[in-house]
């Protein structure tokens, strides 16, 4: 069996793309947006849970985030976990609502922020070479098995080239929309 598999490094390579977007996503530019509170971790019952599986998030204003928390004992641990997640947001406790109003970005909060979303780019980065490695290993692999030719084993190289060339292109275009996105240029 060959060890190369073109469909595995595309899905790879493309689970690093989703992933990049996804980080971006939280990262706020000055509008109120549920995936901002994504990375947002509460410790309830004796562990750690995303905030969305214990409240409700949602966005009734531009600027203003709501956070329905289920039980009502739960509502100090997801004050506490917003405010250590390093957001820069300030929830206001209102019963079992906790109400975050989102900031104005200061300038040298979006420069942060764009440099952020440089460290959110260069990460897909770096774990999309991680699979352009293993595929062109894969590649030599069989090579040495026997399973393909040496012009195989190039062909494969330059497929598996092209796909983590245009891979890196999309991540350097979601990371460059961001950043002008955060620094409203």
């Amino acid at each position: 069996m060959p060890a190369y598999d073109k469909a595995d490094l595309e899905r790879r390579m493309h689970g690093a793309v989703e992933a990049l977007k996804n980080d971006l996503g939280g990262l706020r530019t000055g509008r109120a947006s549920v995936t901002l509170l994504d990375p947002v971790t509460v410790e309830v019952y004796g562990s750690h849970m995303p905030l969305n599986q214990v409240a409700t998030v949602s966005t009734p204003e531009a600027r203003l985030i709501s956070v329905q928390v289920w039980d009502r004992s739960n509502v100090g641990a997801a004050d506490k976990a917003i405010r250590s997640a390093g957001l820069g947001l300030n929830p206001i406790v209102d019963g079992q609502t906790l109400r975050i109003p989102i900031p104005d970005l200061t300038e040298e909060r979006r420069k942060e922020l764009a440099k952020l979303a440089g460290q959110y780019a260069e990460k897909a980065r770096i774990a999309v070479r991680n699979v352009r490695r293993d595929g062109m290993d894969a590649l030599k692999t069989d090579e040495k098995k026997g399973v393909m030719s040496e012009d195989e084993r190039k062909r494969g190289e330059t497929e598996v080239q092209k796909l983590t060339d245009a891979t890196v292109a999309e991540i350097d275009a979601a990371a460059s929309a961001k950043e002008k996105e955060i620094l409203g240029k």
